[in-house]
């Protein structure tokens, strides 16, 4: 099947950021709904993505072959927002961070965006396995694993549709 140059563009970001939900696809892809994500995955890119048990979204083997990116296990592709917090967040020893007080370690640096972008966020890097939520009155989080053990590589703004 011969993808087109958008299908092929956004296989790479189903590759990159799995795994991954519609709405994170949405986002990227200046979709208006999660629903015209999944019709597109449908029709366009079948036969190049799974649901995982989680309902996450994933790309198959062939997917990242296709696009020839490497999807090893110590590879975190992340849009800026979620690689500054990677940069902010507290280790895997420290103390965990309410969503507000990664808000505020991200303010410390220059960025500026909005607790609904850091909470999800924060939720994404959860799914990715990166980030962990140590539950107290509110959700607080920190690394999941060793900052030294990740390798992250920030994604290029999508192109538009």
């Amino acid at each position: 099947m011969t993808l087109s140059e958008q299908a092929e563009s956004r296989l790479a970001d189903l590759v990159a950021l799995q795994p991954t939900k519609n709405s994170e696809l949405q986002d990227r892809w200046g979709m208006d709904s999660g629903s015209d994500v999944h019709q597109y995955l449908e029709s366009e890119l079948k036969e190049y993505y799974y649901r995982d048990e989680d309902s996450l979204i994933r790309a198959t083997p062939e997917a990242a072959d296709l696009v020839g990116m490497d999807v090893g296990e110590d590879i975190v592709r992340v849009p800026e927002l979620q690689a500054r917090i990677l940069d902010v967040i507290a280790g895997p020893d420290e103390e965990p961070q309410s969503v507000v007080s990664v808000l505020h370690a991200l303010r410390e640096t220059g960025l500026d965006p909005d607790t609904d972008a850091v909470r999800s966020g924060l939720r994404s890097l959860e799914d990715k396995g990166v980030v962990e939520v140590i539950s107290k009155t509110v959700p607080t989080f920190r690394l999941a694993v060793d900052r030294d053990d990740l390798q992250v590589e920030m994604l290029d703004d999508p192109i538009e549709a």
